[in-house]
């Protein structure tokens, strides 16, 4: 079955790029960042890159093919390590990007993921150096960061029936799903199921079926976007 949820815009298929597009274009990014006279300050505390490069996949993997596989929490990561950032490193940061993914993928698909990239960086530059600086706005101003709706947040009593049945999203609808206490089992399609904790973030693809499965106390909450949000 459909939820009879409302959407904008139909987001952007994501069958034009593979896991093995992503790990190049992660390896050859960050080969250009670690001699850019600029960025390179910034990863000075990075000293298993194999592991970061990694990570990286992971997240991007994440992002275009909503596989689940990165588990981290980028804004931690980026506070770790504030003293070494900039503000103006998120501008170079994009430029590259868009270099690297110009360069490597076809060209609907590298608008795509440089669109998305935008979004990132700005919600980063407005966690570390606050929401009101005004290259927060202009990063990506074409994007709304925001979901067009959220639901109350539910617990293992007031969760709806039909998020516990299989269903599947309306085209061009997205979900982020947060847990915020307890946790709860995320079950879709022919995928392993992710077992979320506290804190977790699963983001929902449109056209896929899918369902929740309590397994004890909780807390989570639904934010729905017309396109495919990021899971910061």
């Amino acid at each position: 079955m459909h939820l009879r949820y409302i959407f904008k815009a139909k987001a952007m298929s994501t069958d034009a790029i593979t896991e093995a597009d992503i790990r190049m274009v992660v390896e050859r990014f960050y080969g250009e960042v670690r001699v850019d006279q600029l960025l390179n300050e910034a990863f000075t505390a990075i000293t298993e890159w194999d592991d970061h490069l990694e990570r990286m996949t992971e997240f991007w993997s994440s992002m275009m093919l909503s596989t689940g596989r990165y588990k981290g929490s980028p804004v931690a990561m980026h506070l770790i390590h504030l003293k070494h950032i900039r503000p103006e490193m998120f501008e170079r940061w994009l430029a590259l990007w868009e270099k690297v993914t110009s360069d490597a993928l076809k060209p609907e698909v590298a608008t795509e993921i440089q669109r998305r990239a935008a979004r990132i960086a700005a919600r980063l530059s407005a966690a570390l150096f606050g929401a009101q600086r005004p290259d927060c706005k202009t990063l990506a101003p074409q994007i709304s960061c925001r979901p067009y709706r959220s639901t109350p947040v539910f617990n293992e009593a007031t969760i709806p029936g039909p998020l516990l049945k299989c269903h599947q999203l309306r085209p061009g609808t997205w979900v982020k799903l947060s847990v915020i206490e307890g946790s709860l089992i995320y079950h879709r399609d022919t995928q392993p199921a992710i077992n979320a904790g506290a804190g977790a973030t699963i983001i929902i693809p449109p056209d896929v079926a899918h369902h929740l499965q309590i397994v004890g106390p909780v807390k989570c909450q639904l934010h729905f976007y017309d396109h495919q949000p990021s899971p910061l």
